[in-house]
Order: structure tokens, then sequence, then C-alpha cells
């Protein structure tokens, strides 16, 4: 079938519409194109990768199964599936259809390269590396199976080397997005071996253009820099990205009040789930909420309640560029955000006295994608559960019964439900349940964070190069947390039995 001409043909304006970012517009456009011709295997490819795009994995699976059903021969379609397959957390259906493939076809590097990322979002980076290496020599100007190395090779610990896949990636990439995406990924390197202030330079490119989901802000005053005077200054401080990130990088707000001085004004826009706990945490500030649409294919993020006598606004983690240029700039201070103390006392009377008490909360809430390799699996909470003597409290956000039901049928634990508290929404209660607890064992997610923020006893499970760790081997963010890293990624026994035995340690001299 030749391709189409016509300006008013839907497939020529969902491809306009798919090439200016318009992903949305553009999938209703291919749904009008495809109810014309259902089976032509090029439109529904088209469908799949843009399903793809739109984190829609099953639908991508069902549109690259329809592609291969109408023509076998096509390998995008082995590829593509594979990848949806990946996403959906199905990774032993994926590695077989790729491997029959590679059977078939052992010269196709990106097949080679799928089954890599494959490996690795399993928890699988030492396997993972052979089949980069592979399609980096099938393709030897394949940026992108030379990033995924550099990926696996940061996974594994070894940072010099992942830095030497991530240069050479850079100087094979062609796309301005494959460009920036290997740019924010180089940033986090840099932090996780150490080099901070650079690090930190670097980590401004999470707001390229060409980075795919990078937001654009709609804000009063101008941009700040880093050589910018601050004292006297009306200042905007805008949160970014998720719940964790904005209790992470609060860390740097008592600096910039400080910075700004007695005459100095600051307005922070927040999570609006975090006004009333950032507002009794500075109150030399006022807090709003800020606000996020889009703008075409990007998120958009205002700050409607802040005053137009801003002078100066900046995203919250530029702030480290200034105040946190090595890891020793990072206090001792514990516990930067104040919870409730009325509702702290709450939440230990609920509790009462006698055994010990554990929150616990064992995954993000989107386990979609590479973030599963981040997370022990379910299994190895076990030794955990089954400490005894203790009590085990739920900060686990999102539907979980499931998982609450399976943890008590395999271990027998006692977990109990904080009533009338939605962990998900109420986060300021949350941190006051934190604050009476005798410990917590968490992945890292948005409960830890707010846990660690402020100044909760907490035990945190994380991968063992994580870039937050900014090189220390701990977590200078929340001096008091203690972290529980694999020494061979995605063998979480060992730190799995170090959070039992401080579960353990709490029951003496009870």
């Amino acid at each position: 079938m030749p391709p189409p001409t016509a300006p008013n043909d839907p497939r020529v304006r969902a491809a306009k519409l798919e090439r200016a970012g318009d992903l949305e517009g553009a999938l209703e456009a291919y749904q009008a194109a495809l109810a014309r011709t259902p089976d032509d295997p090029d439109l529904l490819a088209n469908v799949a990768g843009l399903a793809a795009r739109l984190d829609m994995p099953e639908a991508a699976a069902k549109l690259w199964d329809r592609v291969a059903g109408i023509d076998p021969t096509r390998l995008d379609a082995v590829d593509g599936q594979a990848a949806a397959l990946r996403e959906l957390g199905r990774f032993d259906e994926a590695i077989e259809r790729l491997r029959a493939a590679l059977m078939a076809h052992p010269e196709e590097g990106r097949l080679w390269n799928t089954l890599g990322v494959t490996l690795l979002r399993q928890g699988q980076p030492e396997t993972a590396l052979p089949f980069f290496d592979e399609a980096a020599r099938l393709d030897p100007k394949s940026a992108t199976a030379v990033y995924n190395r550099g990926n696996a090779r940061f996974d594994l610990a070894d940072l010099p080397a992942a830095r030497a896949d991530f240069d050479l990636a850079r100087k094979l990439a062609r796309k301005p997005a494959d460009v920036a995406t290997i740019d924010f990924a180089y940033a986090t390197l840099l932090l996780a071996m150490g080099e901070v202030g650079a690090g930190w330079d670097a980590y401004e490119a999470r707001f390229s253009r060409d980075l795919p989901g990078a937001p654009v802000f709609d804000m009063p005053g101008r941009r700040w820099r880093p050589s910018d005077k601050l004292e006297g200054q009306h200042v905007l401080v805008v949160a970014e990205q998720g719940v964790g990130d904005e209790a992470m990088f609060a860390n740097v707000l008592p600096d910039l009040v400080e910075a700004l001085g007695p005459q100095g004004r600051l307005h922070l826009a927040v999570e609006p789930r975090l006004v009333d706990l950032f507002a009794r945490s500075f109150p030399e500030a006022t807090v709003s909420a800020h606000a996020t649409d889009s703008v075409g294919a990007r998120r958009r993020r205002r700050a409607p309640g802040a005053p137009r006598s801003v002078q100066l606004w900046t995203p919250m983690g530029s702030l480290c560029r200034r105040f946190r240029r090595t890891a020793a700039d990072y206090p001792r201070t514990v516990g930067y955000l104040k919870s409730d103390p009325r509702r702290v006392a709450h939440w230990r009377t609920w509790i009462g006295a006698g055994a010990p008490t554990v929150g616990v909360t064992w995954r993000s809430g989107k386990l979609l994608g590479d973030r599963r390799r981040l997370y022990p699996p379910m299994e190895d909470w076990a030794p955990l559960l089954r400490t005894p003597g203790v009590r085990f409290v739920n900060l686990q956000y999102g539907e979980c019964a499931d998982e609450l039901a399976a943890f008590r049928s395999a271990t027998g634990a006692e977990i109990l439900e904080p009533p009338g508290l939605d962990i998900r929404e109420h986060l300021d209660d949350l941190t006051a349940l934190c604050g009476a607890l005798d410990l917590i064992v968490a992945a890292g997610n948005a409960t830890s964070a707010l846990a660690g923020a402020t100044g909760a006893p907490v035990a945190l499970l994380r991968a063992p190069a994580s870039w937050a760790g900014l090189g220390t081997g701990g977590y200078p963010w929340y001096p008091q947390v203690r972290v529980l890293a694999p020494s061979v990624p995605g063998d979480w026994a060992e730190p799995m039995a170090l959070a039992a035995a401080l579960a353990a340690s709490l029951t003496r001299g009870r």
C-alpha cells in the first residue's frame, strides 16, 4: 500500500501530531485511520509504538501481537512486543520471544539490546552485559547499546566503566532526545561518584527541551542563577518531580532562608498535600500549592498562589548548585520538616505500650518498567516479618490489600493498619505516624523520604550505587537513616537479614 499523501488522511495528521509531541492527539488520529484499514501492519506498528510512548504497555503488547499475526517476518513486532511485556513485568515471556527470534536472526543487534534491557530491568545487570556487548559489536555506532551497557555497569556499581560508556554513547548519539537522556544519566552518575558540585551543575539537564517528559514552568520573576544575590530578595521556590523529591530537596531550604536574611521574602510552591507540613516547617515562608497541567506533550508547572512581586524563582533542586557543592555541605541536623506534635502523640496513643512497632513500606506506587529492580521482592520480606515480639504497621500507599494478606498468610505477622489514615492523601498525618514508630523499614519511595526528612528512624533498602547517596555509602540528606544495600545487585537477602536484626534489637530490654 503506498504511503498516504492527502493532507486530510488521518495517518498524515497522526504522524504530524506525533512529530509535534501531541501524543494523545496522534493516538486519536491513528485510531481513526485504523477504523478505515484495521489490518494495515504498518499502521498497527505506528499505534503500538505510540502506545508504548504513552505508557500503555498492555495495549502495545496486543497491537504488536496483531502485527506479528499479520506479518510473522517483522522483527520490529518481536522487539516491540518484548519491550511491552517487559514493562508489564512479564520478563520470562519477553526473554523467550527474544531468544527464539535471535536463534533465527543472530545478526540483529537491536534484539540483543532489547534482551539485555529486559535482563537489566529484571535485576540481572551482570547477565545483561554480554548482550549489550554483542549489540555494540554488531552495530558499533549504536549509542543505545553503549548507553544501556553503561546503565548495567551503573547498577553493578562499576562507576568508572559506566562513565566510559556514557562518554562514548554521548559521542555516538545523533538524536537530540538521546543526547538529553544520556546527559541526565551522566549527571546522576557524577553524583553517585561523589563529584557533587559538577553533578548538580549537570543535573540541570533534567529541564532540557529535548529530554522526553521534561517539564516546563510558568512563573513570575526571573529564573534564579547560582551567582545571583539573595539577601533581601523576594524568591519563589517551586518544588519539582514527585513527593519524595520535594521532601528530599527541602533539605536546602534552611540555607536559603538564612541567605535571604531578615529583609528577604520566601514563597514556596509545593505539592498540595504537603502545604501544611511545609508551612509548619518554614514559618518564615508563605506556602501555597503548585499546579500542573499540560502544554502539548509537556507537563507545565505553575504557582498560582505566588504574588507578582516575586523577583527570582527557581526549581527547588537547583538550589543545590549553590548550597550543596560537596557531601560535607549537607548538615547533620535531623528533621528539617516538622510533623504535627499533637498528631504524633495521637498515634503513640493508638500504638500503645508493649511490643515495639516497626513500619513497613516495600515499593513505589508504580512498578512498571525499570522500577521493579529497585525493590526487594515480596518473598524477601519474610525474615523481617517473622521477627518475634514485634508488631508491624503498614505504611504502604496505594492498593495493597492482596499483598498484606499474602504477608500475613506467609509469615503470621501482625500488621496493623492505621485507622482513618489515607496513606497516599494524608501526608502530613503520615509523617506524624512515622514519628511515633520505633523503626521504619522502607524501600525508596515517598513514605521513606517523608519519614527521613521529618527525622523518623529509617532503615532504607536501596540499590548499591544510588545517586542520592552522593558517593558516601550513606544518605547525607537524612543523617539518621541507616542504609541497607545489597553487596550483589538484586540479592536482597543480606540487607533484609540486617533489617530483621534491627527489628529484633528493639525487643531487648522491653
